[in-house]
């Protein structure tokens, strides 16, 4: 990632092999389930700014679970930076960026992805200093094969990629040299969360970190 503070503080892609990709419908559920995350291997969470509760589940995982990197996803205005920030978000995460979005990301202090899809994109943020971003959506956008033809022609940009990774595709993804974590939600199924099932979250989770 890339920001002021990114070179003090490293890159969250190098954090683990997995970023879990959250979306919290029930504030009581984001610091359990952050710490079942982190005890299976994952600190770095992406809490993804989708529903009303996204900014709170993001402040109380940053206050109760110390040992999270808790991010921002799903970033996609000024405004949407500057509340993540406020509310404890150590990295954020856009889909896709502009110019007014990167400018705003950069002022934020913290590291940060912008989403790409296309080889335009990704030598657009190389103009603008921008090297590590996420890859967006992965499955849909050409998957594995396109990443790696991206690796010869623009082999200083290194990536995150996310939207359709599952269990059974994520180690093709993290066999290139270009990128550094995938993101994916497969060790937060719907059935455990809505059970509060968290030692099957931390099962998940391990099994995901030990994927490199």
């Amino acid at each position: 990632m890339t920001s002021p503070s990114a070179a003090a503080s490293g890159s969250v892609l190098d954090l683990a092999p997995v970023v879990p990709v959250v979306v919290v419908e029930d504030v009581a559920d984001a610091v359990p389930l952050a710490r079942a995350l982190v005890a299976g291997g994952l600190p770095a969470i992406e809490v993804t700014l989708r529903t009303p509760v996204a900014l709170d589940a993001i402040r109380a995982i940053a206050a109760e679970v110390p040992d999270a990197v808790v991010g921002a996803g799903t970033v996609i205005s000024p405004r949407g930076v500057e509340e993540s920030v406020d509310a404890g978000a150590r990295f954020l995460v856009s889909p896709g960026w502009t110019d007014t979005l990167l400018a705003a990301m950069k002022a934020s202090g913290v590291p940060f992805l912008p989403g790409v899809s296309t080889t335009s994109e990704v030598v657009a943020l190389l103009e603008r200093g921008v090297r590590e971003m996420k890859f967006f959506p992965a499955e849909a956008a050409g998957g594995t094969a396109y990443l790696k033809s991206l690796s010869g022609p623009l082999p200083q940009a290194r990536f995150c990629p996310t939207g359709g990774i599952g269990l059974a595709s994520a180690p093709s993804y993290l066999a290139l040299k270009n990128v550094g974590c995938v993101g994916g939600s497969w060790m937060l199924p719907a059935d455990a969360v809505s059970a509060k099932d968290w030692s099957r979250v931390e099962a998940l989770a391990r099994e995901a970190a030990g994927l490199r």
